[in-house]
């Protein structure tokens, strides 16, 4: 065995358990969000909220790391699905850094400070709605690293830029408004 396949298991455990562990809590909180179920909504979110530091942030950037030693060592950095593999990383990185974390910090201390209010759902909700983004991205991550096109697999990039306009589609759709329970 030599170490370019060590590193890839390793890059390849690291992108699973992050995907994989993020797209669980997407469909508990999805599941939950269409059924009514507030309380299982806001413990998807609030899980992401503190996952978010402790497992999703390291495993995203081990995978990124073990994914720019293959690069450094091994495949380079001029390949057109190494750059989308690049930008799809920044991007998920970004939402969660940007859009996750800060939201769910915020829908927790309203949580803590009020209960469950209208402004904690739709906090809720607008982690849900990225989420979908985010995942849209993930799927074109994942096609892109197994795929590998070039600039002459058109369909292949056609096919990314669908998924990404669809998952833009439904974070930017009109998001159902919940309401607490008054019990």
């Amino acid at each position: 065995m030599d170490w370019y396949s060590i590193v890839k298991l390793l890059h390849i455990l690291s992108a699973t358990l992050w995907v994989g562990g993020g797209f669980t809590l997407i469909v508990l909180a999805t599941l939950a969000d269409r059924a009514g179920n507030i309380p299982g909504t806001l413990q998807a979110m609030r899980a992401t909220g503190e996952l978010g530091n402790r497992f999703f942030a390291p495993m995203s950037i081990l995978t990124l790391a073990l994914g720019l030693i293959m690069c450094w060592f091994w495949v380079g950095f001029s390949q057109l699905w190494i750059l989308i593999g690049l930008a799809g990383y920044a991007t998920t990185f970004c939402i969660g850094m940007f859009v996750f974390k800060p939201t769910a910090e915020r829908m927790a201390a309203m949580v803590a400070r009020d209960g469950v209010t209208p402004a904690a759902l739709a906090c809720g909700q607008r982690i849900l709605r990225a989420a979908r983004f985010d995942y849209a991205v993930m799927l074109v991550i994942i096609t892109d690293m197994v795929l590998k096109p070039t600039l002459h697999d058109f369909a292949v990039l056609a096919g990314m830029v669908l998924v990404l306009a669809g998952g833009a589609t439904l974070a930017l759709g009109r998001p159902r408004r919940l309401v607490p329970n008054a019990a």
